[in-house]
């Protein structure tokens, strides 16, 4: 790498030699102005505004313009007499920690080199101080006619430097913020914070300029006579108002997919791990029960018997719901005697139902004494019902036989 300054690093009495070489670079594509007639080069020129006329490089000077628009003439012999002690030294005047910078007043950055043998060994023990002491050096500087602001800190095993704004040049944030007082709500924060979790991390590395590379596609593309089509817009969403949280949630949801797609290779797998499926509500046996009646005989006579427990959390309820199904279950039972038996059972078990479901919901005693009446009447009722359907399915029978 070329110098483009040659000088020293003054640290206290120490004197070490050094070259200044600049430690980044520009990837920018320039382009040329043409005339679009002809596409000839546009070119500027510098000429003088009293005669007219075009002049070269040496015979261009400096000046300074006062308020009154006169020209005051500076020779570089002028500014070589100024008392400069920066200009070919880079005076450290402190170490600070490396927080202090504010990062507003970083400019370009430098690499100093050891020039010389004899610079080694001086070079090394500042690089090792610097990092001992987890701190930078802040130092003074001239670099192309004018006195500047520099910090010194150590990068691998190469002691760089920045340029740094002096403090007046910082221009204060004055009427930057947000009008008005502003509240930031909770669950607004949770979600910036489910953002950035969500997005991590990143190597600086793998960051790259991807509009200069589309401007190299386009250059390479025009150069060989190939038809470029314009690409399509981001939805940059035009300055609308949003609403913050809908915007939040479905930055977080991206973000997912996307980081879930890289993961899977493809982005077809379980890419869109955030999202639910939504299935049809499948219907439950009690209500599909009931909509199935063409069974017969018995089992017909059971399967609405359990159907009145389950849907009749009371007593009275259950009584009634079991003498209406023997009286329609009878005339299509096969025999008597299967009739009788299930609707004892239906009446058993539908009494036991009530009464556990009427134990379940009576916390005081009066109201156990009061159920235990009711049950007794119930049960009464459920034996004249259930003694009048046998008389009912017993004499079905016969009929049936004398008609035949």
């Amino acid at each position: 790498m070329r110098s483009i300054w040659n000088g020293a690093i003054s640290f206290g009495l120490v004197s070490i030699p050094i070259k200044l070489v600049n430690a980044t670079e520009n990837h920018s594509i320039s382009f040329r102005q043409i005339h679009l007639a002809d596409g000839g080069r546009i070119r500027y020129r510098k000429v003088c505004e009293l005669d007219e006329e075009e002049v070269s490089g040496g015979e261009i000077g400096k000046a300074y313009e006062d308020a009154d628009g006169t020209m005051i003439p500076i020779t570089d012999e002028d500014l070589a007499q100024l008392p400069l002690p920066t200009a070919k030294t880079i005076e450290i005047v402190a170490f600070v920690p490396a927080d202090r910078i504010d990062p507003l007043q970083m400019d370009a950055a430098y690499y100093l080199s050891a020039n010389g043998v004899p610079a080694a060994k001086p070079y090394t023990l500042l690089r090792e101080a610097l990092k001992r002491s987890n701190r930078v050096a802040v130092a003074k500087y001239a670099l192309r006619g004018r006195e500047r602001l520099g910090m010194l800190r150590v990068v691998d095993d190469v002691i760089a430097m920045h340029g740094l704004l002096w403090p007046d040049e910082i221009r204060a944030p004055q009427d930057a913020a947000p009008d008005g007082d502003i509240t930031v709500r909770d669950a607004e924060l949770d979600l910036a914070d489910a953002l950035m979790d969500t997005l991590g991390e990143v190597d600086m590395d793998s960051l790259h300029d991807d509009y200069r590379e589309a401007v190299e596609e386009l250059v390479a593309a025009k150069a060989a006579g190939e038809i470029v089509l314009p690409a399509e817009p981001d939805d940059t969403g035009d300055g609308k108002v949003i609403d913050l949280i809908a915007a939040l949630e479905n930055s977080v949801r991206a973000a997912r997919k996307s980081r879930n797609a890289e993961g899977a290779g493809d982005g077809d797998g379980d890419g869109d791990s955030g999202m639910a499926d939504v299935h049809p509500i499948k219907k439950t046996a009690s209500k599909t029960s009931g909509k199935t009646p063409r069974t017969t005989g018995a089992e017909q006579t059971t399967g609405t018997a359990k159907k009145t427990t389950h849907r009749t959390p009371t007593g009275k309820t259950v009584t009634r719901s079991g003498s209406s199904t023997a009286k329609k279950s009878a005339p299509k039972s096969t025999g008597a005697k299967k009739s009788t038996s299930t609707t004892k059972k239906s009446a058993g078990s539908a009494g036991s139902a009530g009464s556990r479901t009427t134990a379940k919901k009576t916390t005081t005693k009066a109201a156990t004494k009061a159920a235990t009446k009711t049950e007794t009447k119930n049960a009464s009722k459920k034996r004249t019902s259930s003694s009048s359907g046998g008389t009912t399915k017993k004499t079905a029978p016969s009929r049936k036989r004398a008609s035949a």
